[in-house]
């Protein structure tokens, strides 16, 4: 296939720091590939598409996140009965290169600072995936400016995609999907087992590969899972804390209270107070 280069002064105006597209993908590949002076990140709304990538093939369903680089090369196909809509977001390569070193510790080699053959690629539970699309619309009528990619971009490694979790574009895509489906709380109330279950395969396999690719066992990455639920609930509901350990699945409240205290650094009611505190008023954190 031939290739193409797409050049950002063709979308943007010189004092523009981004665009925004929200398209439909033609059910065909184009006649070239192309690659690109600048980065992009898209977000598949609906539907599926095959994704040329690098010389790879790939399936990308809904609510699947891809930050593509420069010297990627790729082309689209929307499947033929499900069509596929994405979000496509495009940006400087100064202003990639600026937020990779101003927050090393949490971009450098991850997200658009990728560095394997193939980008970074996340599968998002039904929570972030609405988060990724709501940030996103956010873009469609915002002024252009350097602080508002760089806002939306922030938002997208801390709260939308998962730096931690291990899950890339080489992932093997049935452990990918089941981490996805860890992200619903149907499913990581059953703790680890709601993980293997959904993996399909057998618990030893699930176990091998979980720890291989996220440094954890499924019960751990699952609970992980479960703390950060319960966090998002302290911080935005008026949930009393027993009904928070329900709503996550946890049997135990003292185990509850031990992995909240290690992941959050701080007790549930202290942490409820720190991230709801009225700005407007001080006061003790116990």
């Amino acid at each position: 296939m031939y290739k193409t280069t797409f050049l950002i002064e063709n979308y943007i105006t010189a004092a523009e720091s981004f665009h925004f597209a929200r398209k439909q993908l033609a059910k065909r590949f184009p006649d070239t590939s192309h690659d690109h002076d600048y980065f992009e990140v898209f977000l598949i709304e609906t539907g599926r598409t095959q994704h040329w990538i690098n010389g790879t093939n790939q399936t990308l369903e809904a609510g699947q996140l891809v930050f593509i680089r420069p010297g990627d090369v790729h082309a689209f196909r929307a499947d033929r009965k499900l069509g596929c809509q994405i979000i496509n977001v495009m940006f400087r390569t100064e202003t990639a290169r600026h937020l990779a070193t101003r927050y090393a510790d949490t971009i450098a080699g991850r997200f658009f600072d990728g560095r394997d053959p193939l980008p970074d690629l996340h599968t998002l539970g039904p929570t972030r995936f609405a988060r990724a699309v709501a940030v996103a619309e956010q873009l469609q009528t915002a002024d252009r400016s350097l602080a508002r990619i760089e806002e939306f971009l922030l938002v997208l490694v801390n709260r939308v995609a998962h730096a931690s979790s291990g899950v890339t574009g080489t992932t093997p895509r049935w452990f990918a999907k089941a981490c996805s489906a860890a992200l619903s709380p149907d499913l990581f109330r059953k703790g680890g087992a709601g993980l293997v279950a959904a993996a399909g395969r057998s618990h030893e396999h699930v176990c091998r590969t979980c720890k291989g690719i996220t440094g954890y066992t499924p019960s751990e990455y699952v609970n992980r899972i479960r703390i950060e639920h319960a966090a998002h609930l302290l911080r935005s509901s008026e949930l009393a804390v027993d009904d928070v350990i329900e709503s996550c699945g946890f049997e135990n409240v003292s185990y509850f209270y031990r992995l909240f205290r290690k992941q959050m650094g701080a007790t549930p009611k202290a942490y409820r107070l720190t991230n709801q505190q009225d700005p407007f008023e001080q006061g003790p954190l116990n």
